[in-house]
């Protein structure tokens, strides 16, 4: 297993672990699954942001998870936060993809002198809850019943993580 930047050439697989995520859990607060059209616009936004897309890829090429981050809140004043996510493919969860995608986040938010990162996170999942407390991230609130789906009402739960840089951060 490696981890790599991720291009567009891996838009099927990224859009495959989406709609699983979809239409089974409650990762993606989202009802219809995804296209491969529009893993290009999702792309252009990722490469416009200098946003990486991290996978974590099999010796045979398969995808088997994935991480990124993007834009918190479209204000300048918020430019040095970010919002991340992790997505590990249903038959790969449970072997610590998750643990190591979130330390190549945390690394890369580091590089790129991002402050916080930010992880919205549904009230019921437990697992990254846990995965994201043992990185040091600390529960910063919650919306409750924001989202609705599978006949029920979703708490979101938001973790933060402070980081050490910028060493000069500025305005404007």
């Amino acid at each position: 297993m490696n981890l790599i930047r991720c291009d567009a050439s891996f838009g099927d697989q990224i859009v495959a672990i989406f709609n699983d995520a979809i239409l089974h859990s409650t990762a993606l607060y989202d009802y219809q699954p995804r296209s491969l059209d529009s893993m290009t616009a999702w792309f252009d936004t990722k490469q416009r942001g200098k946003f990486p897309v991290i996978g974590a890829v099999s010796d045979s090429s398969e995808l088997l998870g994935f991480a990124s981050y993007g834009t918190f809140r479209a204000w300048p004043a918020y430019k040095y936060s970010v919002e991340h996510s992790i997505y590990v493919a249903a038959k790969h969860r449970g072997r610590g993809l998750g643990k190591l995608l979130l330390q190549e986040i945390i690394n890369s938010a580091r590089q790129q002198n991002y402050h916080v990162l930010i992880g919205a996170i549904d009230s019921q999942n437990a697992a990254s809850i846990q995965l994201h407390k043992r990185f040091g991230f600390q529960n910063a609130g919650a919306i409750r019943q924001v989202g609705f789906k599978f006949g029920r009402w979703l708490d979101l739960d938001f973790y933060q993580l402070i980081l050490d840089t910028p060493a000069q951060p500025v305005d404007g």
